[in-house]
């Protein structure tokens, strides 16, 4: 190869770099989202922040995660099988109770390994994404907020009402119980204790909480939530190997 062979080789090359680089930070800035590619590992990094938005917009001023934008990529990491393992990393304040459960269960149903990493706070239903994943882990200054469910606008005080708040509540309580190690009884106790909260009903509990409540796995940072999942990656490599020796 001559040197202009060489010249033109060496700058197709960093316009093609160029051009990831700027893919990457657009799927940073629009959808919280980014592939970490390691050459060893791909994982895809999904950041949950601000308010859960469903089927109704949230005002321009509002931080919001779209669950529009989360669900196809979760369907496409799936069916591609190019995504190892996957990094959730959560500060929510909740929101739309539907939109929340249907992430929350295309986490729980992933193929590939997941870990979740609760930094300001899960609350609400954030309490359901927080547990969806394979491993969680809650930093000591990380809170959650459990309160039973609740509906702005006009309600209709009749018994149809109350079923079909208690059905919503149930499919919630439901699935954090199967994800976690906490019982539904003390779940239901944290929802609705009183004295905890000034003017409401529910229980924050703070990093260590969460662990001895039996929420989230263990209490720790980025690089425990990166370590750990390398570690459950490798282990389902294994697995598959051994898989096909069989």
């Amino acid at each position: 190869m001559d040197k202009e062979q060489e010249q033109a080789s060496n700058g197709a090359r960093g316009r093609q770099s160029d051009e990831e680089a700027s893919q990457k930070n657009e799927q940073i800035k629009e959808f919280g989202q980014v592939t970490l590619d390691d050459s060893r590992t791909k994982i895809h990094l999904l950041c949950i922040i601000g308010e859960i938005e469903g089927h109704e917009s949230m005002s321009g001023s509002s931080k919001t995660t779209k669950y529009e934008h989360i669900l196809p990529k979760l369907a496409e990491i799936e069916d591609t099988q190019e995504i190892e393992g996957m990094l959730i990393l959560l500060n929510t304040v909740g929101g739309d109770v539907e939109a929340g459960l249907a992430i929350s269960e295309m986490i729980a149903s992933l193929t590939i390994p997941t870990v979740s990493l609760v930094l300001g706070g899960s609350h609400s239903i954030g309490v359901p994404l927080a547990v969806s994943s394979s491993y969680s882990f809650i930093v000591p200054t990380g809170t959650m907020l459990i309160h039973p469910v609740r509906m702005s606008g006009t309600i209709i005080g009749v018994t149809q009402t109350y079923d079909y708040f208690k059905k919503i509540q149930d499919r919630i309580t439901g699935f954090v119980v199967n994800h976690a190690k906490i019982s539904e009884k003390r779940l239901e106790e944290l929802m609705l204790a009183t004295g905890i909260l000034t003017k409401d009903v529910g229980t924050i509990l703070i990093g260590e909480e969460t662990v001895k409540e039996g929420l989230i796995n263990e209490i720790g940072g980025i690089k425990d939530a990166l370590k750990k999942l390398h570690e459950l990656i490798d282990e389902s490599k294994q697995k598959k190997k051994d898989k096909k020796k069989k």
